[in-house]
């Protein structure tokens, strides 16, 4: 029976649906976090009567025909990149971008990896860095008798050197858009690479034309909804329910065959 195939299918694809939903609210309190939907598409069909198929030989065609579908499966798992309320935290060194754009962050690999968490510190060095130590690009070192550090909206690095009165600019911090940022690679610890999906990216201040502003003392929450997740959940839940009834119930039906005499 086709439908004991097709209800796994569907409990399959609720299934991953469940897993989607519980990253979602298992990063609720992430900075800078994106949450995730599944896209769901249909499998192919089987044509028992194919429509407009010749029914008679005076030149008729069926009108309708009989397909029957096979399942569902999975299309894509993808970012809605939508913007995270801010957080003030008052910490002059926690950035939030309010717009578009990510922060470019220098991995250990060498490659150029981005992100829109702007939780930094700085390194013993006075390099301004992220939670994992990978250095901001492009490196911004604060001296080390720095006794405040101020960043514009538009991204200009200044610091207050101890015996100064004048602030002395020490950096510009540069942000990088892409075509598709739904196309980037996660690869954990809030950090995403570019793919062929997502194009090169392209560098600018912030404030510029295409890129966000610098929220100094801000942090970007998680655009996680829990009210959404929850009813997304109970939708999933119920709809795995009813697949597997499908199959009990189609089980029931050859049971019933198998007891004929």
């Amino acid at each position: 029976m086709r439908s004991l195939g097709v209800a796994a299918t569907g409990m399959m694809a609720q299934q991953l649906h469940v897993d989607v939903i519980s990253n979602n609210i298992a990063n609720m309190t992430t900075t800078g976090y994106k949450r995730h939907r599944p896209e769901f598409q249909d499998l192919l069909y089987q044509d028992l009567r194919r429509v407009g198929a010749s029914s008679s030989a005076d030149g008729g065609v069926v009108p309708a025909g009989v397909q029957l579908g096979l399942g569902v499966k999975t299309a894509a798992v993808y970012r809605i990149n939508e913007q995270g309320i801010m957080v003030n935290t008052e910490n002059k060194l926690d950035l939030a971008i309010q717009g578009e754009g990510f922060f470019i962050v220098d991995l250990p690999s060498g490659e150029s990896g981005y992100s829109r968490s702007g939780n930094f510190q700085l390194s013993p060095e006075g390099a301004l860095v992220t939670a994992d130590g990978y250095p901001v690009s492009p490196g911004i070192t604060v001296p080390a008798n720095t006794v405040e550090v101020a960043i514009s909206p538009d991204g200009m690095v200044s610091a207050k050197v101890d015996g100064q009165a004048d602030l002395v600019e020490v950096g510009q911090i540069e942000l990088a858009a892409f075509v598709n940022p739904a196309g980037l690679e996660e690869v954990g610890d809030n950090i995403l690479k570019e793919t062929p999906a997502s194009g090169d990216p392209q560098t600018g201040n912030p404030g510029a034309e295409g890129f966000g502003r610098v929220l100094q003392g801000y942090l970007e929450s998680s655009n996680v909804n829990p009210v959404q997740e929850i009813t997304a959940l109970i939708t999933a839940q119920r709809a795995y329910d009813m697949n597997s009834k499908v199959i009990s119930a189609s089980d029931e039906m050859m049971n019933t065959v198998t007891q004929m005499r």
